[in-house]
C-alpha cells in the first residue's frame, strides 16, 4: 500500500539529481528497452547471486592487487600476472573475480550434502565457501615450491576406495603429494587429508591456513593453537587436527602481512595464535623434512557441525559408495578416456544429489528445477531410481499455490521440464503416481494453460509464452522457444498418466492442451522469414540467428518432439556449428562466453539421433577439455583451458556426458529402441566386447553387449521386459541395420561392403 502513493521514481530522479549521479529509473527504462516487455524483470534470485558474487569482487580488489607479495591462490597468481596468458587488465573493473581458472574438484560421500574442494594446485577448502588449507616447502636454498604458482600439476581422482583427489606437485628435488577424501568414523564425518612431502636436509614443509578460497577473499579473524592433541582451531568454530605436534608455529595478521614473510625470516610465534580484525589472518606449522627425504602427516578436518547446520536429521536409507555403484550402470568400451570420464561423472551424480539435487558443489550449492530436471534424466538413465525416487518426492512440496514450480521468478521453463520429468520417472519404473504427485501435476498443468498467450492473436508469440528471463545463458527477456517446447512437451508427457489414474476426460484435455501449444510454436517457427534464418530455429521469434539459438534444439534432444534430421533442427545445427564453435565446442558467446560441454554434447546428441557422424568429433573435443580429475566447469577459455563461469564442477555437465554414453548404446525413438548406434568405429575394430548396462527403458532394464568379430558384430540384449517385448533397431555404424522384436539370443549383423576390421591409425587407450 505504501508503494502506491509515495512518489518513489521522482523521489529517486531528485536524489540522483541533486547527488550529481545517474538517473536509476532512466537507466532501467533504457536497459530495459534492450528485452521484450515481461512482467518480470531481473529475477530476485539471479540478483541476489550476483550481488554476493560482486561483493566477494570488491573485497578481493581492496585485498590482493594491494598484497601481491602475498602467496595466493591458483587463480589469482595467473590472473593477475601480466606475463601470463590468463592475465586480466584490472583498470575499471568493479570487482576483481576469477575468470579464467574455475576449476575445482569436489570430494565426500552419497549421504553428505557437503562438499569439500579442491583447487588445480591441491589448495583445499573443507566448508562451504569457506578459508583452504595450503602446502609448502621452503627449501634451503630458497628455490621453495609453492604449488599455486608452479605452471604444471599433477592431478587425479581416485575412485577405487569412495572418492580422493590427489595432488603431486613437484620442482627440482622438492614434493609435495596431498590425497584429500571425506571419511565417516564413529559416526564422525571428517575431511581427512594425507600429506606427504619429500626433499632434502634443511628443507621444512608447511601446512598453512588460508583467508581465501577459489572464489577469492574469505575471512579468518581468529586462529588458536592448543598442543595436546595438537589442533588449529579457525574463529573458535573449527578444529584442524594435526597428526604430529609442529616443530614451529608462526601466525600474522593483515598488518604484518602474509605469514610466509615470518617464516622466511625465522621468527616463529610464541603466543599460540592471532587475532584480525580485517579478518586476513594467517599462520602456519612447521615439519622439518627428515634425514630419509620424506615426511607424512594426516590432516582430520570434522564436518559434522556443518551437516548439522543445514541439515539436523540423518537421511533415511544411507547407502555408502560401494551400494550406490552396485546399483549403477557398467560401462566397458576398449577407451580407458572415455571409462573413466563415465565413471567420474557418475560420482558427481551422486555426490551432487546427496539431499536436494544440486548443479555443483560450490558456487551453484543451491537448487534450480532446470538442472534437476537434467541430472535426474542421468540418474535415472544410469539405473538410480530409489535415489530419483527420493528426490522427485520432494518436487510436489515445492510448488506454489498458483501451480508455478518456481526455482526463480520469469523462468518459464520450469513447469514443464517438472512435468516431463515426473512422467519420465514412471515410464522408466511403472510405478503408478501417488494422489499427491497427480494433484501436483493437474496444477502445474493448469499453471502452463493460463500462462500462454492468447492464441487467437495475430503476432508470432501468438500462443506461446510471455516473455521471460528463461535460461539465463539465451539472452535478455523474450518469448524463447526453449520455454515453449518444454512447456508442451511436459502437457503432452503427463496426459497418459493422468488418464492412466483415472481420468480419461482429464488426460484427453491435456493432450489437446498440448497439441494446441505445439501447432501455436510451429504455426509461430514458420512465420519468421526465410531471409532471417535461413531456415534454421532462432531463440526466439523475432530473433536473429546467435548462440541462444541452441535452446531451441531441446525439441529434438531430449524431448523428441521434432523427427530426427529434422530440417528446421539441422539447419539450426549447422549454423551454430559454423559460426559459434570453438576448440571444437560450443562456445555460448552470452554470459557464460566460454565453450560449454553439456550444451556440445546436446548438439551431439542432436547429430548421433540424425546418423551424422560428426557427433564423435563432439565427444572427443568435450572429452578432451576435462579436468584431469574428470569434470567440466560450466564454461571453459578457450585460451587458458580454465573455467571463465558458474561452478567449477558442474553436474549438468556430468549428466549430459553419462547420457551421450547411455545414448551410444541405447536411444529411445518412439516405441522402438536403437541399439549401438553410436559406437565408435575405433572401439568395433579392436575386436573387444563393449558393455553398458543395466539401463532403465520405458520397455524395462537392458544391458547391451557388443561383441565385434572378423566377418561382422555379435549384439546381445540381456532385458527384462514389462508388458511385451519392445521393438529394436540393431544400428551399429559399418553393420547392416536390423529390425526385430526384443531377441532372446545373441543377433549377428554383416559387415557392410567396403568395412574392414583392421585396428585404427590412432589409439585411445
Amino acid at each position: 500500500m505504501l508503494k502506491q502513493w509515495i512518489p518513489w521514481k521522482f523521489l529517486l530522479k531528485r536524489t540522483a539529481r541533486a547527488y550529481g549521479v545517474i538517473d536509476p529509473v532512466a537507466f532501467l527504462a533504457r536497459l530495459r528497452r534492450f528485452a521484450q516487455p515481461s512482467e518480470v524483470q531481473e529475477p530476485i534470485e539471479l540478483l541476489r547471486a550476483g550481488i554476493e558474487f560482486h561483493a566477494r569482487g570488491l573485497i578481493n580488489t581492496k585485498a590482493i592487487q594491494h598484497n601481491l607479495d602475498w602467496i595466493w591462490p591458483f587463480w589469482v597468481e595467473k590472473q593477475f600476472n601480466p606475463a601470463d596468458p590468463s592475465f586480466i587488465p584490472r583498470a575499471f573493473s568493479f570487482s576483481h573475480v576469477n575468470l579464467t581458472h574455475r576449476n575445482w574438484t569436489a570430494v565426500g560421500l552419497p549421504t553428505l550434502s557437503v562438499y569439500p574442494i579442491v583447487d588445480p594446485r591441491g589448495l583445499i577448502t573443507p566448508l562451504f565457501d569457506g578459508w583452504s588449507i595450503d602446502f609448502w616447502i621452503l627449501s634451503e636454498d630458497g628455490d621453495d615450491l609453492i604449488p599455486s604458482r608452479l605452471d604444471e600439476a599433477a592431478q587425479s581422482l581416485e575412485m577405487d576406495d569412495g572418492l580422493a583427489v590427489r595432488t603431486r606437485c613437484r620442482k627440482g628435488a622438492l614434493e609435495v603429494v596431498s590425497n584429500t577424501r571425506v571419511a565417516s568414523r564413529g559416526g564422525r564425518n571428517e575431511l581427512v587429508i594425507d600429506v606427504d612431502a619429500g626433499g632434502g636436509p634443511g628443507d621444512r614443509l608447511l601446512v598453512s591456513l588460508r583467508p581465501y578460497n577459489p572464489e577469492g577473499i574469505q575471512f579468518m579473524e581468529r586462529i588458536d593453537f592448543t598442543h595436546y592433541p595438537p589442533t588449529l582451531h579457525v574463529d573458535r568454530e573449527t578444529d584442524v587436527h594435526l597428526s604430529e605436534t609442529p616443530a614451529a608455529l608462526f601466525f600474522s595478521n593483515y598488518a604484518e602481512g602474509d605469514v610466509i614473510h615470518k617464516v622466511r625470516r625465522g621468527t616463529p610465534d610464541g603466543t599460540g595464535g592471532v587475532a584480525c580484525e580485517v579478518g586476513m589472518a594467517t599462520a602456519a606449522a612447521l615439519y622439518p623434512i627428515p634425514e630419509g627425504g620424506r615426511k607424512r602427516l594426516e590432516i582430520r578436518i570434522p564436518l559434522s557441525e556443518e551437516v548439522r547446520a543445514e541439515f539436523p536429521e540423518p537421511p533415511a536409507g544411507e547407502k555408502d559408495w560401494a551400494a550406490c555403484l552396485a546399483e549403477t550402470a557398467a560401462l566397458d568400451v576398449p577407451d580407458a578416456q572415455i571409462r573413466f570420464l563415465y565413471d567420474a561423472s557418475a560420482r558427481a551424480l551422486i555426490l551432487l544429489s546427496s539431499r536436494d539435487v544440486v548443479p555443483g558443489p560450490y558456487t551453484y550449492r543451491r537448487f534450480w528445477f532446470r538442472d534437476a530436471c537434467f541430472m535426474l534424466n542421468a540418474l535415472m538413465g544410469i539405473g538410480l531410481l530409489d535415489r530419483s525416487r527420493r528426490i522427485l518426492s520432494t518436487f510436489p512440496d515445492r510448488q506454489k499455490l498458483s501451480g508455478y514450480f518456481q526455482s526463480q521468478e520469469g523462468e518459464w521453463d520450469s513447469n514443464g521440464q517438472t512435468l516431463w520429468i515426473a512422467a519420465r520417472f514412471y515410464a522408466l519404473t511403472g510405478d503408478r503416481p501417488s494422489d499427491k504427485w497427480m494433484t501436483a501435476i493437474l496444477k502445474g498443468a493448469e499453471w502452463i494453460r493460463k500462462k500462454r498467450i492468447d492464441k487467437s492473436g495475430d503476432t508470432p508469440q501468438a500462443g506461446l509464452f510471455p516473455a521471460g528471463f528463461s535460461a539465463e545463458h539465451l539472452g535478455p527477456n523474450d518469448y524463447y522457444y526453449w520455454d515453449d517446447f518444454w512447456g508442451m512437451a511436459g502437457l503432452k508427457a503427463v496426459a497418459p498418466l493422468v488418464q492412466a489414474h483415472g481420468s480419461e476426460t482429464g488426460g484427453l484435455s491435456l493432450l489437446k492442451e498440448g497439441l494446441d501449444f505445439e501447432r501455436s510454436i510451429f504455426k509461430s517457427i514458420g512465420r519468421i522469414p526465410e531471409a532471417r534464418t535461413n531456415g534454421a530455429i532462432p531463440a526466439a521469434p523475432l530473433r536473429r540467428m546467435d548462440a541462444g539459438a541452441v535452446g531451441s534444439l531441446v525439441a529434438d534432444y531430449p524431448l523428441a518432439v521434432t523427427p530426427p534430421g529434422d530440417p528446421g533442427i539441422m539447419k539450426t545445427v549447422e549454423f551454430l556449428m559454423t559460426h559459434c564453435f570453438q576448440s571444437g565446442g560450443f562456445f555460448q558467446d552470452m554470459i557464460h562466453s566460454g565453450i560449454n560441454a553439456y550444451l556440445t554434447l546436446d548438439i551431439a546428441q542432436t547429430l548421433l539421433r540424425a546418423g551424422d557422424d560428426r557427433y564423435r568429433d563432439l565427444i572427443r573435443a568435450v572429452a578432451d577439455l576435462a579436468t584431469s580429475t574428470g569434470n567440466w566447469p560450466e564454461a571453459i577459455h578457450p585460451l587458458t583451458g580454465g573455467g571463465c563461469m558458474g561452478d567449477g564442477h558442474h553436474g549438468w555437465a556430468a549428466a549430459e556426458w553419462v547420457m551421450m554414453i547411455r545414448s551410444l548404446f541405447v536411444m529411445e525413438e518412439g516405441d522402438r529402441l536403437v541399439i549401438g548406434a553410436g559406437l565408435f568405429p575405433e572401439w568395433l575394430k579392436t575386436g573387444e566386447p563393449m558393455r553398458f548396462g543395466p539401463t532403465p527403458t520405458p520397455h524395462g532394464p537392458v544391458t547391451v553387449t557388443a561383441t565385434p568379430g572378423e566377418d561382422g558384430i555379435e549384439i546381445a540384449l540381456d532385458g527384462t521386459w514389462r508388458d511385451g517385448k519392445p521393438e529394436i533397431e540393431f544400428r551399429v555404424p559399418g553393420f547392416r541395420t536390423q529390425w526385430m522384436t526384443a531377441p532372446e539370443e545373441p543377433v549377428h549383423l554383416a559387415r557392410l561392403r567396403g568395412e574392414t576390421s583392421s585396428a585404427p591409425a590412432g589409439d585411445h587407450n
